[in-house]
């Protein structure tokens, strides 16, 4: 299946990266690194830019 890019998408994440709106290539790069993308998180959370499962928690909590 082919990533493709969905210039519609409304991305969330901050960073400066080449993957915005190709959102198959941003979570599987994430995955490899074994967190999650800006997108799982709450605005305030993503700007803390801790992609890890426990700070993904720790947001869905509050």
């Amino acid at each position: 299946m082919a990533c493709e890019h969905n210039k519609s998408a409304q991305c969330p994440c901050t960073y400066s990266c080449g993957k915005h709106g190709k959102c198959c290539e941003c979570v599987a790069y994430h995955a490899r690194a074994g967190e999650f993308p800006a997108c799982f998180f709450s605005k305030a959370a993503e700007a803390e830019y801790d992609r890890s499962f426990r700070a993904l928690a720790a947001d869905r909590k509050a």
